[in-house]
């Protein structure tokens, strides 16, 4: 065959063979920027597997002897390839799992584990099977360093997941012998029990399998330690779901486990689970005390060392009961009223009647205008031991929910009730209720007449005190630069060739004392004028200056008209402000209809007042609320210093977001925490404020000025994903407040650490000394600091790497992930 028809023959072979694999990948379902990718690869395969046009060309002009080629690679397998390449394409673009994305996956692994064990309605053998698997332990293993934000990728401990699950399954482990005590170096402290790493992780395994077993069954009531279900969502139920009741109060709880609660405890785990091996390990984690199971005492979810792993879960198994009496209670008193005596008897009638009761609701409420009926209504929520109830009725009715209540706590659950519980009435109670660390209280809902007369009478009150401001400013000015005059014409009157001297300084001159100099002799001068005009009853320097240097100077029409404006503005204030009275005495009138509707809103405010005296707790002001330097903060690393500063405005703007005056806490970022952080930084170089505020950029770090609040914090919430604020996930990690932490040593060759953290393998360049600021208490309040940490814990050493004390500074891990064993042992 002539060379040219070769040619050409091989070119159409080729282009028919590239429109038919192009044709083949036109027909897939892909997206517009796969079709792209999969085009330049399928060129790149196509072009290796076949002959180019110009391979073609030069193998007919040469006419050898015809080679044998390489077998053709099919279009199936071809496109195979593809889509091996593109799906690796895709994982690499992929962004990487945050370490509670990784948690939660650990879980799932785990979490088939256990629903394998399920059968007619239990769970069987699941520490044979589940806990005491290696695979098991393993992952709980990395549930710990995942909790102490350890990369997963790095050195890991000394652990064998083996031979630890037939300790378990074989009962060898020795509980007492895997705990440590820390003893209070005060008497009347107690004493702490621990556990060591690998109780640590047999204890995360024991929580995410009592997790899968009863997690699902707990009542919408509860609010600790779920999925979806938190902190936040117990405040908004408070705020947004039961509306105005007219009673309210929370119970408090002080009880530490004993027989009965134990033996109880005991009784409601094999309800739902079959195992006895599993019920004689807990028993003997409660016999060494290493489960510090306590209701009240201190505040639960806030990351202190004395609640541990499996607390949070059993304390919600425990109370769970009560969660569903609740329902039984809030069952008999709205749907049957006063005529209930037993719920259980003809449930299907009460349940009948409580459901037609919801459904005319609507109806009786348009029905009736002109008076309110009081119905019977009653809210309950529960965060972990904190239990917050709101009824809707009449004293009565609320003083036998109160009463029912504390009996089933007291008789059913063996729990004690502080005999100081009282109810409180909403709408007369103006200081509100303390929960969850934060005030609830009722606030009237400003008619709209009232917001229009505030909102002229501020405007007016805004636009007087701005002119009151310039005023005094422009006599200061005038005030300094008279004094300044005078100054100048004493020292150019003792030159006596200027002749520039008057009478009146020359008869000022005969009192002047020999060898006194000028300087002094006009400070002796000011001091008699001062003596003169009674000085020390003014507020102080400047506001003397202004009344008595400058403004006798000024045209007294000008003075005449300025205090007439104030005073017109003045008196336009105090009428509006009588108006509104009248205006609200004329809505007294209608109060009985506006109070079922609309005449009240629940708020949720944070106490300022608690938050400052902590601040001062912590050194971050003195006695009258100015800002100061945190002296146990001066000889650590410029990072850490101003991470505990950002740490304690990351927790307000996590913890306080939703609350009502979150305001008044941005003030305090800057009156208190910002400007410490400056002067902090300031003593520790000996240098001027100014200086440190240009030289450490503090809002890349989170510590934002009043103006530039919403621009700081907004990468802060967008940092914060869906796993990031699940409490299933978080629990003690977003709650864990903020702890002083003073230098110890530096690193000591003879005798070296590793990080105290719990999965951390790092160096630790210091020692560092843990102080104790607040004594425990119940119910405690949220103020950005840990008020609960065990006194044993006080002035107790503690090896950290950088890495881990910035964690720890601003809340990426809590004091439970140290291992406060490590030095003893």
């Amino acid at each position: 065959m002539p060379p040219g028809r070769l040619a050409a023959g091989a070119i159409s072979i080729v282009a028919s063979g590239r429109g038919c694999l192009l044709r083949e990948l036109c027909r897939r379902p892909t997206q517009r920027h796969q079709r792209q990718g999969v085009y330049a690869t399928l060129v790149r395969r196509y072009s290796a597997h076949h002959l180019s046009l110009d391979g073609v060309e030069d193998a007919a002009e040469q006419a050898v002897e015809p080679r044998p080629s390489p077998p053709p690679v099919s279009l199936a397998k071809s496109l195979a390839f593809l889509a091996e390449e593109s799906a690796e394409a895709v994982q690499r673009q992929r962004k990487p799992l945050t370490r509670m994305e990784r948690k939660r996956l650990a879980e799932l692994r785990i979490k088939k584990r256990v629903k394998a064990q399920y059968l007619n309605g239990k769970f069987y053998d699941l520490m044979g099977k589940v806990v005491a698997s290696a695979e098991t332990l393993e992952d709980a293993y990395d549930i710990v360093r995942l909790n102490s934000n350890v990369d997963l990728a790095s050195a890991k401990d000394d652990v064998c997941f083996v031979t630890l699950a037939e300790h378990l399954r074989s009962g060898e482990f020795d509980v007492r012998a895997n705990a440590f005590s820390v003893v209070a170096k005060r008497r009347g402290e107690g004493c702490l029990v621990l556990p060591r790493l690998n109780l640590k992780v047999v204890q995360e395994a024991i929580r995410v399998v009592l997790e899968v077993v009863y997690r699902p069954q707990f009542s919408k009531i509860s609010h600790g330690c779920r999925s979806g279900r938190g902190y936040h969502s117990a405040l908004r139920f408070v705020s947004d779901e039961i509306g105005v009741p007219d009673w309210f109060f929370t119970v408090p709880l002080h009880k530490e486990v004993d027989s009965n609660v134990n033996s109880k405890l005991i009784y409601l785990i094999q309800e739902k689970i079959e195992d006895i091996q599993l019920v004689a390990f807990m028993q003997k984690m409660f016999d060494a005390k290493v489960i510090n199971l306590v209701f009240g005492g201190y505040p639960k979810g806030h990351g202190l060392p004395q609640e541990g792993v499996l607390a949070p879960i059993l304390m919600n198994i425990y109370l769970d009961s009560f969660d569903h009496e609740v329902f039984k209670i809030c069952l008999k008193h709205e749907g049957l009223g006063s005529e209930a005596t037993n719920v259980s008897e003809d449930h299907g009638s009460n349940l009948r009647r409580w459901f037609r009761s919801q459904l005319k609701e609507k109806d009786e409420n348009s029905e009736d205008q002109t008076g309110c009926q009081t119905k019977i209504k009653l809210y309950a929520c529960r965060y972990m031991d904190e239990i917050f109830v709101a009824v809707s009725g009449s004293r009565d009715v609320a003083e036998d929910v109160k009463s029912e209540i504390v009996a089933y706590l007291r008789k059913s659950l063996y729990l004690e009730v502080d005999d100081r519980l009282r109810l409180m009435p909403v709408k007369r109670n103006m200081q509100g209720l303390q929960f969850c660390g934060v005030f609830v209280r009722v606030e009237t809902k400003e008619n709209a007449k009232l917001k229009a007369v505030h909102k002229l009478k501020e405007k007016i009150g805004l636009f007087a005190s701005q002119k009151q401001e310039i005023w005094d400013a422009m006599n200061l000015r005038l005030g300094k630069k008279w004094l300044a005059y005078g100054l100048r014409r004493i020292k150019e009157s003792e030159i006596k060739p200027l002749g520039l001297s008057t009478p009146l300084l020359d008869h000022i001159a005969k009192f002047r004392k020999e060898g006194m100099k000028t300087d002094h002799w006009f400070k002796t001068l000011l001091k008699v004028w001062m003596q003169d005009v009674n000085a020390k009853n003014e507020l102080n320097e400047d506001v003397l200056v202004s009344k008595y240097i400058a403004e006798p100077a000024l045209a007294q029409d000008l003075r005449d008209a300025f205090y007439n404006f104030q005073k017109q503005a003045k008196d336009y204030i105090s009428s509006e402000t009588a108006a509104t009275e009248a205006l609200l005495s004329n809505l007294k009138r209608v109060e009985s209809i506006s109070t079922c509707t609309d005449g009240g809103i629940i708020k949720i405010h944070a106490s300022l007042s608690y938050i400052q005296k902590c601040l001062y707790r912590y050194g971050l002001i003195n006695l009258e609320g100015f800002p100061r330097h945190v002296s146990a903060l001066v000889l650590q690393d410029d990072e850490l210093i101003v991470s505990w500063f950002a740490g304690i405005i990351h927790r307000w703007i996590r913890w306080f977001s939703e609350v009502d005056n979150f305001k008044e806490l941005q003030l305090m970022f800057v009156e208190s925490v910002r400007k410490s952080c400056i002067r902090t930084l300031s003593a520790k170089y000996r240098m001027y404020e100014k200086l440190t505020e240009k030289r450490f950029e503090l809002d890349d770090h989170g510590i934002p000025m009043v103006e530039d609040f919403e621009a700081t914090i907004k990468p802060l919430e967008s940092s914060y994903s869906f796993a990031s604020t699940d409490e299933a996930l978080m629990y003690g990690i977003s709650s864990s407040g903020l702890f002083v932490l003073t230098l110890s040593r530096v690193r000591v060759p003879t005798r070296q650490f590793n990080c105290f953290v719990m999965g951390c393998q790092s160096a630790s360049p210091s020692m560092y000394l843990l102080h104790v600021k607040e004594k425990q208490r119940f119910p405690g309040w949220r103020t950005g600091f840990s008020s609960s940490i065990h006194g044993s814990l006080d002035g107790r050493r503690i090896g950290l790497c950088t890495q881990h004390v910035k964690d720890l500074y601003l809340g990426h891990i809590s004091l439970q992930s140290v291992d406060f064993g490590s030095l003893v042992r």
